[in-house]
Order: structure tokens, then sequence, then C-alpha cells
């Protein structure tokens, strides 16, 4: 035969599965981080409140990302190359601290009166995170997951240009310059957050190119 006897047991030895339904798992919380934080700023009045809820989403990612990359180690036979689970979970666990870091600020600025432009950016990056947790649970099919790196380009771009208007918009108007600076960090967050799901995609495009 032309493998030899390593190559016999890595045939024989099943690969773990569970990576699949971890990185599911982590998915979910990228999903339901983003949705609170659409939800608060088209509603600031419980600000405190969502800003704890998507903490505790976060508290959990980080719980799962340790679990997977431990998990890495664990493993004989993983169901891709170790570098890309541990770059897959690295890009959907910064998504979701950025999430975090965008809420926080939210509530450290006290903000009362959001401005129209952020609405839509978190509704942009709501659904940018719709799209990765459909990726990822679909991962191992590669056509699924092509058009789905595809729309996440699209979303980005879309993203890109309310960023780019808004932030035109608020240097243009000559507002308060603490206001000014308020609502550049956090229009720099939500585009920052955008650009992670990308980035994403791009993890998950090429995983699927090298298993195809």
């Amino acid at each position: 035969m032309w493998y030899s006897h390593g190559d016999r047991a890595l045939r024989i030895l099943p690969r773990d599965e569970k990576f699949y339904d971890m990185f599911t798992e982590l998915a979910k919380r990228l999903t339901g981080s983003a949705s609170i934080l659409q939800e608060m700023f088209q509603s600031p009045t419980q600000l405190d409140a969502k800003v704890t809820a998507i903490k505790g989403l976060e508290h959990e990612a980080d719980n799962l990302t340790h679990d997977i990359i431990d998990r890495i180690d664990r493993t004989f036979v993983t169901p891709f190359d170790r570098e890309d689970i541990h770059s897959l979970a690295s890009e959907l666990d910064n998504v979701i601290d950025l999430i975090d870091g965008t809420a926080r600020r939210a509530q450290i600025f006290r903000i009362q009166k959001v401005r129209p432009a952020a609405v839509v950016l978190a509704e942009v990056l709501a659904r940018a995170g719709c799209a990765v947790e459909e990726g990822v649970r679909d991962m191992k099919n590669a056509k699924h997951v092509y058009a789905i790196s595809e729309k996440l380009k699209s979303l980005e771009e879309e993203g890109d240009a309310v960023y780019h208007e808004a932030m035109g918009k608020l240097f243009a108007e000559g507002s308060d310059a603490i206001d000014v600076i308020k609502w550049k960090d956090l229009y720099d967050k939500l585009e920052d957050a955008l650009d992670q799901c990308e980035d994403v995609g791009n993890v998950l495009h090429s995983i699927a190119l090298k298993n195809a």
C-alpha cells in the first residue's frame, strides 16, 4: 500500500466533529450580541441592561474560544487544519469583543439620543452576524460558504458607505466637540465589527477551499 502505518492510523481514527458544534455555539453568541446591540441603538432607554446582556454573551464566547483552542491540543484528528480552527475561533471571538466594546462605550458616553446612522450601522452588523452564523452552521457546504463570504463582503461595503456618509455629516454639522468625539468613536467601532465579520467570511472561504 502507498500509505504508512501512521497514515493508516489517521485514516482509521475518527475526526473530532465536536468542533462544528462548538463553532455554532460561538456564532450564536455573536448573533445574539449583535442583535442586542441593534436593539440598544434603536432604543437606548435600557442601556445598562443591554450592556450587561452583551457582556454575559462575551464572557460565554471567551469560554467557548478557550475550550476550542484547548481541544485542539487534546485532539489527535481534527476535522480541518489546526491553524484554521484557531484562526476561526479567534476571528469570531474578535467580532464579539468589538460588539462588547461598542456597547460599553455607549454606556460610558451616557448615550441618550441616538444618531440615525448608528441605528443603520447596527442593523447592518446584525445582518452580518446572522450571515456569519449561517455560514458557520453550514460550513461543510463549500458552495454555501462561498455565497456567505460574498454576502459578508457586500454587507461590509454597505456599512462602509453608511460610515463614510455619517462621518462626513458629523464633522460638517459643526456639532459640540465632545459629541463629535463620542460618535466618531462609536462609528469607528461599529465599522470595525463589520470589517471583522468580513474577516470571518474570508477564513470560512479559505477553509472551504482547502476541504472542498
